[in-house]
């Protein structure tokens, strides 16, 4: 099977996806100005979408364990999309929050599955990965874009035109779906998707975890305020804060696909921790740079914060991989969208002080996360001892079948700490 067409319409649909996550927050701004909202009411918008993603993924990464379930790809899309399409309709406040959340749990139930179905789809390869993740990058790229240009043909009361990237999306999705066809097993030969039981890593996977929260406070934060924040510090009006945020999310299309290519030539945890490493400077830029400068720092913070995107995904189905799903939620869901519960404190102290001394404290978090990476170990790949036990079948008829009565040779697999698989074959 070929992973160019599965991927690339798989990196469609996700595309088609995270439209709806970058759109919550490229709507703060048009809510502040029609609806006269406080910066702490705003941000309660992006945690209605971020709280219940962050709760829903883990639970549909554990049912996905235990039962595929591919419907919910387009299905989920649509709910995403319904949502979203109806947050500026009307002027109520309850309604506003009830459908954003509406979208969040749909944003929720595509992620676990999608990262299942792309992992097969690539076979392990963290290029390919880089590229399923670069398509749900682009749909946060696009989405400030896509908001303005809604609604400015009539206002947030235009926001159900948003509901065309959700069917464009689930359109992708069947017919991703389709492709996505795993040779069956035959004889001795390993099926594409199989993946050994190894052992579960919990501690280095809750360490990633910590380290991936404060990435996403970082991103949730500035995803929620950067656009503010550069009119003020440029005095370039709205579309200087359109263009801020438009280069937040366009530079992780960069990083991403960087993550990929630089983790195969030096691994992914070390790339991980160098991408940690050289964020915390970034955001210094963001919060203490003036000027045009700042466009400057937004593009190195976006390129920082992306480049282990794919790598997160991979390191937790390998630290867990007897629990796929529960992982891909995990790392794809709660700890990504957690970052929107910290954007009401974010809000609340820029009402009490100024913006910029609320986006302060972000330039630590990069830093911590480092720490917690700094012990980090490689996990095996399942897909390396697949390839290397269908190696094996496929030769093994070639060295002659035993004489008749002859005790066939015993094959055992050692496991070595942390999934590590090495194979030895003795009477």
């Amino acid at each position: 099977m070929s992973t160019t067409r599965p991927l690339l319409l798989l990196a469609l649909g996700h595309a088609c996806v995270d439209v709806y996550q970058g759109a919550v927050a490229a709507l703060v701004p048009f809510f502040l100005a029609e609806r006269a909202y406080t910066y702490a009411a705003a941000s309660g918008i992006v945690l209605a979408a971020s709280l219940l993603s962050s709760v829903a993924q883990p639970l549909f990464g554990a049912l996905t364990d235990k039962w595929p379930m591919p419907w919910l790809l387009p299905v989920s899309t649509l709910a995403g999309g319904v949502g979203v399409a109806l947050s500026g309709v009307g002027g109520s406040y309850a309604l506003t929050l009830a459908v954003v959340a509406v979208s969040g749990i749909g944003v929720a139930a595509y992620h676990p599955e999608s990262a299942r179905i792309a992992r097969v789809a690539s076979r392990g390869s963290h290029t390919a990965m880089g590229w399923f993740s670069l398509g749900g990058n682009l749909g946060f790229a696009t989405a400030p874009l896509a908001v303005s240009a809604v609604v400015a043909t009539g206002g947030l009361r235009a926001s159900p035109l948003l509901i065309v990237p959700a069917l464009v999306g689930a359109a992708l999705c069947v017919a991703a779906l389709r492709a996505v066809n795993p040779p069956a097993p035959t004889g001795r030969t390993a099926p594409a998707d199989a993946r050994p039981a190894g052992r579960d890593d919990w501690p280095a996977f809750l360490r990633m975890s910590g380290a991936i929260v404060c990435r996403s406070i970082v991103f949730v934060g500035l995803s929620a305020f950067i656009s503010l924040y550069a009119r003020q510090r440029s005095g370039g009006g709205e579309v200087a804060g359109t263009v801020a945020l438009f280069v937040l999310y366009l530079g992780g299309a960069i990083g991403t696909v960087a993550g990929g290519r630089l983790a195969t030539r030096y691994g992914r945890v070390q790339v991980v921790r160098w991408s940690y490493a050289l964020t915390v400077p970034a955001v210094a830029g963001i919060v203490l740079v003036p000027g045009p400068l700042l466009y400057l720092c937004v593009a190195l913070t976006s390129a920082g914060l992306y480049v282990p995107f794919s790598l997160h995904v991979t390191l937790g189905q390998d630290y867990l991989p007897r629990r796929v799903g529960t992982a891909s939620g995990v790392t794809l869901g709660l700890t990504v969208s957690v970052g929107g519960i910290a954007s009401p404190l974010i809000g609340a102290a820029a009402d009490a002080t100024s913006l910029q001394t609320a986006l302060a404290p972000l330039i630590a978090l990069p830093a911590l996360g480092w720490l917690l990476l700094r012990t980090l170990h490689e996990p095996a790949m399942p897909e390396a001892a697949v390839s290397e036990a269908a190696v094996s079948a496929a030769a093994a008829p070639e060295a002659g079948a035993p004489e008749a009565g002859a005790p066939a040779p015993a094959t055992a697999v050692a496991r070595a700490p942390h999934g590590d698989t090495a194979r030895t074959t003795g009477p």
